[in-house]
């Protein structure tokens, strides 16, 4: 069976350029950015739904949307709250309708920051959520509004990811390696850093999966790579791979390096609904990192 055909609003970052790269030439993949679908739009979003649908109709494929579109600065969304609210939760409650009235599936990606961050081991998708930052209520808002909207509408929570093509932890600690002697990260944040390669060959098989209508129970999903590490030893191992002395890096408190929104302290998501669901877990965090810089080393300096 041939793979569905996929709409990815907010396709150009960082996952949905490895959405793209591991779908590969097989199969319809259109991936529009902001600027090219406005998914608070509800016209435009209808007219892309339509047309992407009846092209994958005429070439005999089955069609899922996968939403990453979302509006992710976290600082500065403390600010800019009805920015954050019009992205996070509005555009994926019109998605959500315009999918469930052409009958789409819908997967859409979240986020750790849904959780208050104050628990001692992984969190299961059910777990009482708590957001501290506007970010983080924005997105449990869309989740909820997707999952209201749509019986076939599947919620992904991720966390900590980097890749290339975009700011993110790897690429400032990259930045950072060059540009100081030492530099000081918080050693009391705790969460599991998920290489978007990874995290795209895990929503490839999810939407294979409810494609063939072979889909999970759990409409509310956790995936990233396994294992855990505070952000002081991620950016040490992010030095490791620089070829760079990781004793540069110091640790400090959270309280030492204030930031406009308040992050989780631990943020460790349970991957077991995901497995439970017949999906595959992703390997361990180290050793993903480790891939990721043979892969992409020259983008971030590496020696």
């Amino acid at each position: 069976m041939p793979p569905p055909a996929l709409l990815i609003p907010g396709g150009r970052g960082q996952l949905g350029t490895d959405l793209v790269g591991r779908r590969g030439p097989s199969g319809l993949v259109h991936a529009p950015g902001s600027s090219e679908l406005d998914i608070t739009d509800s016209g435009a979003l209808t007219d892309a739904v339509d047309s992407f649908a009846d092209a994958a109709g005429d070439a005999g494929l089955r069609p899922v949307v996968v939403n990453l579109a979302a509006y992710t600065a976290v600082d500065d969304a403390e600010s800019d709250p009805a920015g954050a609210e019009r992205v996070n939760t509005r555009g994926p409650a019109e998605l959500a309708e315009v999918c469930r009235k052409r009958g789409l599936p819908l997967l859409h990606v979240s986020t750790d920051y849904v959780f208050r961050g104050d628990a001692s081991v992984p969190y299961e998708p059910d777990d009482e959520t708590g957001p501290r930052s506007v970010y983080g209520r924005t997105k449990l808002a869309g989740e909820r509004a997707v999952l209201a909207a749509h019986p076939r509408a599947w919620v992904v929570r991720t966390a900590w990811l980097y890749g290339v093509g975009g700011t993110n932890f790897v690429s400032t600690m990259a930045r950072l390696c060059a540009e100081r002697e030492t530099i000081s990260v918080a050693e009391d944040q705790v969460g599991s850093p998920t290489w978007t390669a990874d995290l795209a060959g895990g929503l490839l098989e999810l939407a294979d999966s409810v494609a063939r209508r072979d889909e999970p129970a759990a409409r509310v999903l956790h995936c990233t790579n396994t294992g855990s590490v505070n952000r002081c030893e991620f950016a040490r191992a992010v030095f490791e791979e620089l070829g760079a002395d990781p004793e540069r890096v110091r640790p400090v408190a959270t309280a030492d390096v204030p930031r406009p929104a308040p992050r989780p302290a631990f943020s460790v998501l349970s991957d077991r609904k995901w497995t439970e669901g017949g999906l595959t877990p992703l390997r361990p965090w180290r050793e993903a990192l480790r891939a990721a810089f043979e892969r992409h080393g020259a983008v971030w300096g590496a020696r």
